[in-house]
């Protein structure tokens, strides 16, 4: 090999060399952004720190119940309404006629969110609406939709309730009349 051919093949494998660096420096300071999203900011104390009470007895869940039952009734709302205890199990439910088939699973579904996560499940709605999906990836049963609240009683969660079968503020609605039946 010439020595021309040596310095020609000596830049080529050079100029190779340095485009395959700046590709991958490229790609890694791509992946490496300026600064961290915010996760919600450092609130001095958590929002969702009710605590846990003894589950919810049979007598108030169907109390819970039958509130939001009337509620649906009385705007003629078909829904699926379950009732959870603490850890999501279901405790008591009703599913009116007329309502979709997909509703009682997606009831349930809302009940156990709102009870493990000790919020309404408006919350992860909310959340989804502004961007922030990371909620997905802490259970894969969460339930980012109107229509789940805990139920509170003397302080303490002792369950949470799920609709679903209308609108999500219809959804709330109905759950909302079978929490305040608690108070």
């Amino acid at each position: 090999m010439t020595n021309k051919r040596m310095i020609k093949a000596s830049l080529l494998a050079l100029f190779s060399l340095g485009a395959a660096l700046g590709v991958a420096l490229g790609d890694a300071n791509a992946q490496t952004p300026a600064s961290q999203p915010s996760a919600g900011g450092l609130p001095a104390r958590s929002p969702f720190d009710i605590p846990y009470g003894m589950p919810i007895s049979l007598q108030n869940a169907n109390q819970a119940l039958q509130a939001a039952e009337a509620e649906a009734a009385r705007h003629g709302w078909p829904e699926a309404i379950a009732v959870t205890d603490p850890s999501g199990e279901l405790v008591a439910f009703a599913k009116m006629d007329d309502t979709q088939n997909s509703s009682p699973n997606i009831a349930l579904r809302k009940a156990a969110t709102a009870a493990r996560f000790r919020r309404d499940t408006r919350t992860f709605y909310n959340g989804f609406e502004a961007g922030h999906t990371y909620s997905a990836t802490l259970d894969p049963s969460v339930v980012a939709s109107p229509g789940g609240y805990p139920l509170v009683i003397g302080g303490k969660i002792v369950g949470a309730i799920g609709c679903s079968g209308g609108s999500g503020d219809q959804d709330a609605d109905i759950c909302k009349a079978g929490a305040d039946a608690l108070k």
